[in-house]
């Protein structure tokens, strides 16, 4: 599929949703594949923001792409002085991390923007607060100079039905709801439409994009 395919795929569930398809950010994750595809899957469709997991594979690509980067993976605190290069960082999963984020995003001289993980399929694998460690984790985090929080971050159990999932995707959106946070990444390429119709802003797909037309 191509990317103006997924772009109809959103549209299509944004219309199902009563939502206006300018509500959604299509975040093209572009983990393993190379500059020369990147240019020719995404951005010769459009100024799409780039979503990477890993520093090491983002930092060389970042040198050669002018694009608004956003960083998706579980991010280690030794690596925080490079996230702080990234547009957005979706992964904070701990405060030990944020404060490690605010430190060098503050000795940068940015107002580094974020989004906090939750685990909400409580899979001990994953990383990601816990729903009822969301509360004192965000005020701790909100009071960080250096940091905007602006939304929340999950990864939902993977299925083979997408709507097994749904109720993940609309209890991160009440949260995001509770804390009056405008920003929901979730949905993959298995689940994105699923999500955007529990209110998703922020799309994650990769897969999707870069199989063979």
């Amino acid at each position: 599929m191509s990317l103006p395919g997924v772009l109809e795929r959103i549209q299509q569930a944004c219309r199902r949703a009563g939502r206006n398809p300018q509500e959604v950010c299509l975040v093209a994750v572009t983990k393993g594949h190379s500059v020369a595809e990147i240019r020719e899957r995404v951005l010769a469709f459009g100024d799409y923001p780039l979503g990477e997991s890993r520093i090491q594979e983002a930092l060389p690509k970042m040198a050669e792409l002018a694009a608004q980067w956003h960083f998706i993976g579980p991010l280690q605190r030794n690596k925080a002085k490079f996230a702080v290069r990234f547009d957005l960082i979706h992964s904070i999963d701990s405060l030990r991390l944020a404060e490690a984020v605010a430190r060098k995003a503050t000795e940068a001289g940015k107002q580094q923007r974020v989004l906090l993980e939750l685990n909400l399929g409580r899979e001990p694998q994953k990383h990601g607060f816990l729903e009822e460690e969301l509360p004192e984790a965000m005020a701790q985090i909100q009071a960080l100079p250096g940091l905007r929080v602006e939304g929340l971050m999950t990864v939902a159990p993977y299925s083979s039905d997408p709507q097994a999932v749904r109720p993940i995707f609309a209890q991160l959106s009440r949260l995001a709801d509770r804390y009056q946070l405008p920003e929901r990444s979730m949905g993959m390429s298995g689940d994105f439409e699923v999500a955007i119709e529990e209110g998703a802003t922020l799309v994650r797909v990769g897969q999707a994009l870069f199989q063979p037309d």
